[in-house]
């Protein structure tokens, strides 16, 4: 198999490239892997030299989610089948990949903003009847970003008081989302809620309210998606409000789907992860088994 990661941007790619690392040697499956370091033409070279080493089986986290046609259309003249892992592409010709295993990112984005909406009382810590939530993307053109924005603009439009007044990018990283923190709150001492569209950028956010002189769960009410370790005691802490669960654990799941598709098999064209939602006493006890 070659495999050909995002890059190690976040808590939650450090597990979910272990787990397919051990799962590979696990079952014995020679596993190729790149690292692509959040580029996409990385990823596209490490496709095209797996295509050249005429592997069994390719599998992928795509960067951003278009641009894939052409190395997919290769590795499709090669006979070499195609997985993709966590992140969808783009293209109109589904043809060019067996199957697609990963979360639901909308239903994530749902699940944040439908919390939201039922705490929205709670939520509204300036006492100003309305609530301003700050969003923090993930990467851009990425399909966890695209798709956690659009499900917890879905959720949120039951209530017309909340309204989301700022979403920017902070590049699923801790520092991406502590910078674009700072300069929120710089321009805005009105932010009742941060929305990340991860741990890591929520983690970051906490940085960046605490050095403001504010207290994170409380005068800022913080969602997270992930469910990583760190994000887990976070919650536990009650800095961190609520996380919806997006499970990296995907190396069990991947080969044997690989095995399958190698040996021809007709598999489902989608294969979501099975997941759920915590709050601060649910992490707390689920912090000591937590595997990530």
């Amino acid at each position: 198999m070659g495999f050909a990661q995002v890059g190690a941007e976040s808590g939650w790619r450090t597990a979910n490239t272990i787990s397919i690392q051990e799962e590979a040697e696990a079952q014995g499956i020679e596993l190729k892997f790149t690292d692509a370091q959040g580029k996409q033409e990385n990823q596209i070279s490490a496709i095209r030299s797996y295509i050249q080493q005429k592997v069994d089986v390719i599998a992928f986290s795509p960067v951003v989610e278009t641009g894939w046609d052409a190395v997919l259309q290769e590795a499709k003249a090669a006979g070499i089948p195609v997985i993709l892992t966590d992140r969808a592409v783009d293209s109109e010709d589904t043809s060019l990949y067996e199957t697609f295993l990963g979360s639901d990112f909308v239903l994530e984005g749902e699940r944040a903003g439908e919390w939201l909406v039922e705490n929205a009382g709670e939520a509204d810590t300036n006492g100003d009847g309305t609530i301003n939530v700050i969003q923090l993307e993930g990467t851009t053109g990425a399909a966890p970003a695209i798709d956690r924005a659009e499900g917890f603009a879905t959720a949120i439009a039951a209530d017309p008081s909340i309204e989301v007044t700022a979403s920017q990018t902070g590049d699923f990283t801790r520092d991406g989302g502590k910078q674009v923190m700072e300069a929120f709150l710089q321009a805005d001492d009105t932010i009742d809620v941060v929305y990340a569209h991860n741990d890591d950028m929520g983690l970051g956010a906490i940085e960046a309210i605490e050095a403001a002189g504010l207290e994170p769960g409380k005068d800022i009410k913080i969602i997270t998606v992930d469910a990583v370790k760190d994000g887990m005691q976070a919650l536990a802490d009650g800095k961190i409000n609520f996380i919806v669960e997006c499970n990296p654990l995907l190396g069990p799941q991947l080969m044997e789907l690989a095995k399958a598709v190698v040996a021809g098999e007709e598999v489902e064209p989608r294969i979501v992860t099975e997941e759920t939602t915590f709050t601060q006493e649910q992490a707390k006890e689920a912090l000591p088994d937590r595997q990530y």
